[in-house]
């Protein structure tokens, strides 16, 4: 199994001024001999582009799952977070994704009580889990680093509502991905067990 890594590895071929460029590149090592599963991770909204999604389809090693970080489904929170993406586009790449491959696992990275998070705000996250249908996530706690523009926001999110708000998401999450698992109960699939 290969594992395609980057900060934002779907804009492979960006600097090169080919946009298709990572489709090629997915296409080309799923042709390898010997190489049986290829994934990758992570990609960015902002670069996602059909033709990734027709190499994942139609490329037989390439595994049926996309790992995508949403970090929030707050379209006021993804702003001040600097994010270039919306709920909206995030939402069409996953439609789009699961058109082509239906049984797609979405798995992605949530983190809750950046600065400012209002409990609606909050609540449009736990909206867009269910939304997306995510198979996993990786939840977090925003917590300060120090240099980070957001560090020195004045509206920091108190320890015990992000702590709360975390429990409550890492609850939905686990709700959603348990009925993703649950469509599975009675299909033969392939597996691969590491020692």
């Amino acid at each position: 199994e290969i594992t395609l890594l980057g900060q934002n590895v779907n804009a492979y071929g960006v600097e090169f001024g080919d946009r298709n460029a990572f489709a090629d590149l997915l296409r080309a090592v799923g042709q390898v001999p010997g190489i049986r599963r290829v994934r990758f991770t992570s990609p960015h909204p902002r670069d996602f582009t059909s033709a990734v999604i027709d190499a994942m389809a139609e490329t037989d090693t390439v595994m049926p799952h996309l790992h995508m970080p949403l970090q929030s489904g707050s379209d006021a929170v993804l702003k001040r977070m600097r994010r270039s993406y919306r709920r909206d586009r995030f939402l069409a790449i996953i439609d789009e994704v699961r058109s082509r491959i239906p049984d797609a696992a979405i798995t992605t990275d949530i983190i809750v009580g950046f600065p400012g998070e209002t409990d609606a705000e909050f609540a449009d996250t736990l909206d867009m889990v269910r939304q997306a249908r995510f198979s996993g996530a990786f939840t977090f706690q925003y917590s300060p680093r120090p240099g980070t523009p957001a560090a020195d926001f004045a509206d920091q999110v108190p320890a015990d509502v992000v702590g709360s708000r975390y429990r409550e998401l890492f609850a939905e999450v686990e709700s959603v991905a348990w009925a993703e698992n649950r469509a599975l109960v009675g299909r033969d699939v392939e597996v691969m067990i590491a020692d």
